[in-house]
């Protein structure tokens, strides 16, 4: 999977660029974000109940950071070292 596209989406998450999410979300190749990100979404606009909004969010972000953590974990030293 594309890093960008995690960093994107925690990246957008934090300044609340709900437009730019949504494309994100269209253009991703990980299906799982995709879903995080429209269920997000979904809770955001339409729920009335705001622990659904933070619990659909914190699904989001924890998704993103497991995600990270494994890209990096599957990445040679070499490349990760030039990321640095």
């Amino acid at each position: 999977m594309n890093k960008m596209d995690y960093d994107q989406a925690l990246y957008y998450t934090h300044r609340s660029e709900w437009d730019n999410l949504l494309i994100l979300m269209v253009r991703t190749k990980d299906q799982f974000l995709s879903k995080k990100i429209e269920h997000f979404l979904h809770a955001y606009n339409f729920e009335k109940d705001y622990s659904v909004i933070e619990k659909k969010l914190n699904s989001l972000l924890r998704y993103i950071d497991h995600a990270n953590e494994n890209i990096e974990q599957d990445m040679d030293p070499i490349t990760l070292y030039s990321l640095s």
